[in-house]
C-alpha cells in the first residue's frame, strides 16, 4: 500500500528526526520563540504521522489475519477484524479531514475576535455566549487559549474581546466560523418578554510568527493607549498599556493588552496589523485571479453564516451547508465540529 501527498510518512519522518536533533542541542532554548515555533512544527507533523502509522499498522496487521482466516476459519478473530473495520472507518474519516487543512495557514494559531452588533446590552450578551461556546469547544481540542483583550458590555456581556488560540490547526478549523451569527430568543433583558434577534461578528486571522514583508507609514496609523480591563484573568495588566492601532486606510483595528509593556503590546498589534493586511492583499489578488478566469465566488465574510434559535423553537442552522441540528445547547457548550467539517467538506 502506497501512502504519498499530504500523507508522505517517510518525508515527514525525516523532517520530525531532524526537529528532534534541533531540540536536543544544548542552546535550544536560547532563543525561546524560536524554540516554541520549532516544538509547534514538530507537534504539527506528529499529528500526522502518529495517527497514520497506527492505521497502516492495523490494516497490515487485519490484511495478514484475512490471508490466515481464508485458510482456517475462527469466528473470534472475523469478530475482532469486523469491529477493527468499522474504528478504522471512523480513523480515516479523521485522516481525510486533516486532507482538508492543507490551506497556506491552515496549521497556524489563530486570533479570533468577536464584536457585538447593533443591540445594545441584547448584542453585548450574545457576543459574550459565542465567547462562552468558542472557549468551550477549545477546551475539547485541548486548545490554549491567550486573551489580547477583553472590553466588559456597559451593563451586561462584551463590548469586544480577542484571544490568541494555540493548538496545531487551529486557523484550519476556526476559519470556518468567520462572519455574522444570528441567535433569535425570549430577550431576559427585556421585562415584556419578547423575541428579539441579535448579531455578532466572528474574526479570525492566522498568528504568523515570520517576518512580514509589509511597509506601514506611520502617518496611516492612529494609536491609542488606554487601561486594560476586562475579565482577562491573571494575565491582562491593569496600567496604561493597552494599545488600540487604526490603520486609517483601510480602517483595519487591533488592539492587544496582555503583554507587559506598551511597548510589547504595540509590537504585538502592529504584527496582526501586518497579517491582516497580508490577508487583504492575497485576497484582493485572488479576486483579480478570479475577475480574469471569468469566476463567480461567493464571498462569506461579512454575511450571515448561521442562525441560532432558540424561541419558537429550538435549531442551529448553517446558511452555507444547510447542516442543522435541534440540540442549540449542545452547540452554544462548545459542539461545533459539526459545522466546522461541514463547511471544510463544503468544496469536495
Amino acid at each position: 500500500m502506497i501512502y504519498g501527498g499530504h500523507f508522505d510518512c517517510s518525508e515527514k519522518e525525516k523532517q520530525i528526526n531532524l526537529l528532534e536533533q534541533e531540540m536536543n542541542k544544548v542552546n535550544f532554548w536560547n532563543n525561546k520563540e524560536e524554540a516554541e515555533e520549532t516544538i509547534s512544527r514538530l507537534n504539527n507533523l506528529k499529528e500526522i504521522v502518529e495517527p497514520l502509522t497506527k492505521v497502516k499498522e492495523t490494516i497490515t496487521n487485519n490484511l495478514e489475519i484475512i490471508s490466515l482466516l481464508e485458510e482456517e476459519p475462527d469466528a473470534e478473530l472475523l469478530e475482532n477484524i469486523t469491529n477493527d473495520t468499522q474504528e478504522l472507518e471512523t480513523k480515516i474519516a479523521n485522516l481525510q479531514l486533516l486532507l482538508l487543512l492543507n490551506g497556506k495557514y491552515d496549521s497556524e494559531n489563530c486570533i479570533v475576535e468577536i464584536h457585538p452588533g447593533a443591540g445594545g446590552t441584547e448584542s453585548c450578551d450574545w457576543a459574550l455566549m459565542l465567547y462562552r461556546m468558542y472557549t468551550r469547544w477549545c477546551e475539547r481540542k485541548n486548545y490554549k487559549i491567550e486573551i489580547l483583550d477583553y472590553q466588559d458590555g456597559d451593563e451586561a456581556g462584551l463590548k469586544s474581546v480577542s484571544f490568541l488560540v494555540k493548538g496545531t490547526n487551529a486557523y484550519g478549523y476556526l476559519k470556518n466560523e468567520k462572519g455574522i451569527h444570528r441567535l433569535v430568543r425570549l430577550s431576559p433583558f427585556d421585562s415584556n418578554n419578547r423575541r428579539h434577534t441579535s448579531f455578532a461578528s466572528i474574526e479570525v486571522t492566522p498568528d504568523i510568527k515570520k517576518d512580514i514583508d509589509i511597509m506601514i507609514d506611520e502617518k496611516d496609523l492612529k494609536i491609542d493607549v488606554y487601561r486594560s480591563t476586562g475579565a482577562g484573568g491573571q494575565g491582562v495588566n491593569t496600567t496604561d498599556s493597552a494599545v488600540r492601532i487604526t490603520h486609517l486606510p483601510s480602517k483595519i483595528v487591533v488592539t492587544c493588552q496582555n503583554e507587559r509593556s506598551q511597548i510589547q503590546n504595540k509590537e504585538h498589534a502592529l504584527q496582526v496589523l501586518k497579517t491582516k493586511l497580508l490577508l487583504l492583499e492575497e485576497d484582493k489578488q485572488e479576486k483579480e485571479i478570479n475577475t480574469i478566469k471569468g469566476e463567480q465566488k461567493n464571498i462569506d465574510f461579512g454575511s450571515q453564516i448561521r442562525s441560532y434559535i432558540l424561541h419558537p423553537y429550538s435549531l442551529v442552522k448553517d446558511h452555507r451547508t444547510n447542516v442543522e441540528t435541534s440540540n442549540v445547547n449542545k452547540v452554544l457548550d462548545g459542539d461545533i465540529d459539526l459545522f466546522i467539517e461541514s463547511n471544510l467538506k463544503r468544496g469536495i
